[in-house]
């Protein structure tokens, strides 16, 4: 369970029923675009001197 302030809570309640979402549907769809953000790999790009070396390699 996540305390909030109540007046927030019934504003986002009204708010994310005119649009026919509930908040436990709202804060899972967030959760999990959250996650999949942060789940995504970076990968490294070279930069400088290490550009250079690539293209002449």
């Amino acid at each position: 369970m996540i305390e909030i302030d109540p007046e927030l809570k019934q504003e986002l309640h009204a708010t994310l029923s005119k649009e026919g979402v509930s908040l436990k549907q709202w804060f899972l769809d967030n959760a999990e675009q959250y996650l999949r953000e942060k789940s995504q790999l970076t990968l490294p790009l070279p930069f400088g001197n290490d550009l250079k070396e690539e293209a002449y390699s």
